[in-house]
């Protein structure tokens, strides 16, 4: 039964993917981030909200899958990682235009479900690593997430002009984290305790 969550994975990807070509001028996926290109008011933001959307909803089925095989922090880690990951869809940031109208809630808003779901997904891979025994390619797998969702997030506040380079970059080991882990076998990503 893993059609469903890796074709949800795949649909997430590849809209945050191709967002950027529906965006208007003046948009640089280089430097703006997946959320800007799913701001508020901004022509074309609906795909990259779907592919929040798609991404959410593969993690919610993928933890409430494997969570039986998954110590309770991380299963409870994750699931907050998928339900933040919507909320991330339904509160828009504000757009990148200086003069563009935004509701300032909604992006407040936005912006703790993104932050939340950041923490979620380090804390939730921690956890993973701390149970996993000797399986090697998933603590190689754990730390190099880990080390994404701390380091990422530092280096997109200092090199403000690779932001949204940075960030899919981010994104693309989350997805990989969450695909490898689903096409493992139960044996492989049980914990030992």
């Amino acid at each position: 039964m893993k059609h469903l969550p890796l074709a949800l994975l795949a649909l997430g990807a590849g809209a945050l993917a191709a967002a950027p070509a529906l965006m208007p001028a003046g948009y640089d996926w280089l430097r703006h981030t997946t959320s800007e290109s799913a701001a508020q008011g901004v022509p074309g933001a609906w795909l990259a909200r779907l592919g929040f959307l798609a991404f959410g909803l593969a993690v919610l089925w993928i933890a409430a899958r494997l969570g039986p095989h998954w110590s309770r922090p991380t299963r409870a880690l994750l699931l907050a990682f998928g339900v933040l990951m919507l909320a991330t869809a339904a509160f828009s940031t504000r757009p990148w235009q200086p003069d563009a109208p935004f509701d300032p809630v909604e992006d407040a808003l936005h912006s703790f479900s993104a932050t939340a779901m950041g923490f979620a997904f380090a804390f939730g891979l921690t956890a993973r690593l701390l149970k996993r025994g000797r399986d090697r390619l998933g603590q190689g797998l754990d730390a190099v997430g880990i080390a994404a969702a701390v380091l990422i997030p530092l280096a997109m506040s200092t090199l403000t002009d690779w932001t949204g380079l940075l960030q899919r970059g981010m994104f693309a080991i989350a997805f990989l984290w969450y695909g490898v882990e689903l096409c493992r076998s139960p044996q492989e990503r049980a914990d030992v305790a």
